[in-house]
């Protein structure tokens, strides 16, 4: 399980590695190591979540880390403080006291004598935000960074807002890392679990609320962006990302504002690229240890002569809310990303999506369930979580139309759309999706982008609509690369809701638009791959015991009664039996998302978590609920957590508020 002549590197481990910062608080580590290295000490790979490593990130971390170990390095997966085996409580994520916990543990590794003093950064998700935002402190011995499905901007491409729009991602994810950090340490680790349990229970944070009461890009949110001050990131920095994921802008934006940084771009959902779907995967431990290997060795391995872009560029395809694998080709831009590539535009008009341009005038009115075919907001879980067919969102939208394409148009970067349009409400929202249509009509969606309409000039200072009174407006939709083959067409799909994707505006709107276009970003069609990459390999995967298998369900339910329209989300995790430490875990989440097509305000997301853990005679639970709706004025937020000890419920607790609409 090689990839050099040289034999993999004994190894040796500690899942239970203490770190004490300087506050007394010990964070709970998992390491993995060359045995030889306390006599040749090497560089140190470090992963920071609040994802629990004894029994949440273990599937990865098996397949991951120990192959880096192999190959002569010290992987250190940590439990941020309040969650996992680590103590103390967490107060929210992403917060000055994370990134300072961070850079004790960087300078702690750097000083043991099984390390050299040099210090990489990696992580998907919350692991790839934070690697960004340690790295824009400059902590000495971090000196490269791998940073996966992760963002530039916390409210611009996050789980909180897009364009300004309220995404129910907010209580969705709220609702998760309120069942996430409910969980107990693992008894057999320490001997005051339950002590530390409570402890964390008490203070564990609704987000979902805290989130809320910030609806515009203030202070709150550019600390931790890192779009703030792009120059104070000296590490060397991998980006990777995947078309599947919800998180596809940053790596483009990274490549062009970082000097030396480098990305790459899969079709994946949210998953590392050596098993994520859909394929094809590549050998991404490969392409990470040239990235170490060069900054964390001085191992030339020609990653500066890389092409400074690689992605995937799809081809079209027939809808599918799941594919495991995705027909397409590598392409490569040696320098930048895309904002050099050319754009066509296509302008909307009374006849169609057109060349040139020509009258126009057209209403936008939808019904607030349009969105039912947009699919999981950052479709992770493995299951039918992407966007269908766009015909049923298409048939509540007002659309535009190509004629059949002549030739193939591959589209990559990100399509600009350009608007002068009335809304008859102060408050409006706009959903843009660019589709691709089959000859037979299929609707497939390439990419997409919704707007907060008073946040058209600024997310920062966000003003209302002047009802009646056109204005222009132009935002950018979610990067791509996608081909659309010659005899099929493009629609514009243009609707006043996206539903449950986004929260819908407190009064049903009406836009008259008169005048549009979409720059479409082009790029020379391409035969073959421009690039190769190693295929996936792995460590051993995680070996557990099944105690209940995974199930998953989607379905919509129609109350024929009163109207209301329901997306059901069932996700039985499953739960195992770890074969090495016997610890059991067990997790199943509900949401219940419902709204009635006529009436925006009848809006609602319900979501409820179950975690079980057992560790010989000791059975805990926690049971989280989370309910979100709102009026014309606000907000209302309702929550409710409960702990048990076998059959004994130990702890309890409820939260409610209610928070100031502010131009949403």
């Amino acid at each position: 399980m090689t990839d050099s002549p040289n034999a993999p590197l004994k190894i040796i481990e500690d899942p239970d590695l203490g770190i004490t910062l300087s506050d007394g608080c010990r964070l709970s580590a998992r390491i993995w190591r060359p045995e030889n290295s306390d006599g040749a000490p090497v560089p140190v790979i470090l992963e920071y979540l609040p994802y629990r490593k004894r029994d949440g990130t273990t599937a990865r971390d098996a397949l991951t880390h120990p192959w880096f170990a192999e190959r002569g390095y010290a992987c250190v997966r940590v439990d941020m403080r309040g969650n996992g085996d680590s103590q103390g409580v967490m107060e929210d994520e992403y917060t000055p006291q994370e990134q300072a916990d961070c850079i004790e543990v960087i300078n702690w590794l750097a000083a043991q004598d099984w390390c050299n003093g040099s210090i990489g950064m990696m992580g998907i998700s919350w692991g790839g935000f934070n690697g960004l935002q340690v790295a824009a402190h400059g902590p000495e011995p971090l000196k490269a960074v791998i940073t996966l499905c992760s963002t530039v901007d916390r409210f611009a491409d996050d789980i909180h807002y897009k364009g300004g729009c309220l995404l129910n991602e907010n209580l969705g994810w709220g609702a998760t890392m309120w069942s996430y950090s409910s969980r107990a340490p693992d008894p057999a680790l320490r001997p005051d679990w339950r002590e530390m349990w409570l402890e964390r229970l008490e203070a564990e944070p609704f987000l979902a609320s805290l989130w809320l009461r910030h609806q515009s890009r203030d202070a709150y949110w550019k600390q931790g962006s890192v779009i703030e001050d792009y120059s104070a990131i000296k590490a060397k920095v991998l980006a990777v990302g995947g078309w599947g994921d919800a998180y596809k802008n940053a790596v483009p934006q990274l490549v062009e504002a970082l000097p030396g940084a480098k990305g790459i771009v899969g079709p994946w959902v949210h998953k590392y690229p050596h098993f994520a779907i859909p394929e094809p995967r590549i050998g991404f431990l490969q392409e990470a240890l040239r990235w170490w290997d060069r900054w964390l060795k001085d191992i030339d391995t020609g990653v500066e002569d890389d092409p400074d872009y690689r992605a995937y560029l799809m081809d079209g395809m027939r809808p599918a809310t799941w594919v495991l694998e995705r027909p397409g080709r590598w392409i490569a831009e040696d320098s930048g990303a895309t904002s050099h590539l050319p754009t066509q535009s296509m302008y909307l008009t009374d006849a169609g999506l057109a060349p040139e341009p020509a009258p126009l005038k057209a209403t936008v009115a939808s019904p607030a369930h349009c969105g039912a075919s947009a699919g999981e907001y950052c479709a992770i879980w493995l299951g039918p979580e992407m966007p269908g067919d766009q015909r049923q969102d298409d048939a509540l939208s007002t659309v535009f139309d190509s004629g059949p394409l002549h030739e193939d148009m591959d589209i990559v970067g990100a399509p600009r759309i350009t608007l002068r349009l009335s809304c008859d409400k102060p408050q409006g929202q706009i959903a843009v999706r660019l589709n691709h249509i089959h000859p037979d009509g299929a609707s497939a969606r390439i990419t997409y982008g919704v707007l907060n309409l008073s946040h058209r000039n600024s997310a920062e200072n966000p003003t209302s609509m002047h009802p009646g009174k056109a204005e222009d407006i132009s935002f950018d939709l979610d990067h791509i690369a996608y081909r659309v083959p010659a005899g099929h067409s493009l629609r514009v799909s243009i609707s006043t809701a996206y539903w449950p994707l986004i929260w819908p505006a407190p009064d049903a709107a009406t836009l008259i638009v008169t005048a549009g276009d979409i720059a479409l970003p082009q790029r020379p069609t391409t035969g073959g791959d421009e690039y190769a990459f190693p295929p996936p390999t792995a460590a051993a995967p995680w070996e557990t015991e099944t105690l209940r298998a995974e199930n998953h369900i989607r379905r919509q339910e129609t109350d024929m009664v009163t109207g209301h329209i329901s997306l059901v989300i069932e996700d039985d995790f499953g739960k195992v039996r770890d074969a090495d430490h016997g610890l059991i875990a067990g997790s199943i989440a509900r949401e219940r998302w419902t709204i009635n097509p006529a009436d925006p305000l009848s809006a609602t997301g319900i979501c409820h978590w179950t975690q079980e853990q057992e560790r010989g005679e000791i059975k805990l639970r926690s049971e989280t609920h989370s309910k979100m709706w709102s009026d014309a004025t606000h907000f209302h937020l309702t929550g409710r957590i409960e702990a048990y000890e076998g059959d004994t419920l130990i702890y309890e607790r409820d939260v409610a508020d209610s928070i100031k609409r502010h131009f949403m």
